[in-house]
């Protein structure tokens, strides 16, 4: 049976253009596998703790060692990187705040890098490949090639790095312009963002589609 991690982390609710396209892909996801199974994590609406002073140091202390505060931050990197080991899909949706990822990801990815779990401390084998990682990006402005912006989207770049030691690869799917329907200085730019909004929701739809039927 295929089981999909769902993973939001826009703090804009209703507003959000990746929570509508990740919507969109776990509808994919479940017409392609209905007997499939789901778990959701909202990282906009309930962050995770970033590591910190008291419990952070835990992935670099012996388990034997812990404090209670390492205990406690060392078994929510178990239950993450189990979400993660449990899911044949993994789907992530990332909005760019202030040119870089939302910190709740950050967060996120800082709870996996973990030795023994996400990777073997001794060959630096990632434990988390293997997988499919569909990431739905989303762009309030124009950063591609011969934009004033362009380079100045942080989060794309970032996230293959930030879990490359796991071996994570993750497959992203973009939508840019979004503020251009609620910005009337972007009133023009509004075209744009409808052929990127529509050419992302064509390619989610034919994630799981066998290639005979994708459009």
């Amino acid at each position: 049976m295929m089981h999909l991690l769902h993973i939001d982390s826009s703090i804009r609710g209703d507003w959000s253009v990746s929570r509508r396209l990740t919507a969109r892909a776990v509808a994919a996801w479940r017409a392609a596998h209905p007997d499939g199974t789901l778990t959701y994590r909202d990282l906009g609406a309930e962050p995770l703790p970033h590591l910190d002073a008291e419990g952070g140091l835990a992935r670099m202390t012996p388990p034997d060692q812990h404090t209670p505060a390492q205990r406690e931050s060392w078994e929510l990197s178990e239950r993450l990187v189990d979400e993660v080991k449990q899911a044949d899909v993994v789907l992530l949706g990332l909005p760019l705040y202030n040119y870089g990822a939302p910190s709740s990801v950050k967060s996120w990815v800082d709870h996996l890098i973990v030795p023994g779990l996400a990777y073997d401390p001794t060959t630096q084998e990632g434990l988390l490949g293997g997988r499919e990682f569909v990431v739905l990006a989303t762009r309030g402005g124009g950063y591609g090639e011969g934009t004033p912006r362009n380079g100045w989207d942080h989060a794309e770049p970032w996230l293959p790095h930030g879990l490359s030691m796991t071996g994570m690869e993750p497959r992203f799917i973009s939508a840019e312009l979004t503020l251009a329907p609620s910005v009337p200085a972007m009133a023009e730019l509004i075209p744009l963002h409808e052929a990127s909004l529509a050419a992302a929701e064509k390619e989610i739809d034919n994630l799981w589609l066998p290639a005979s039927a994708q459009s």
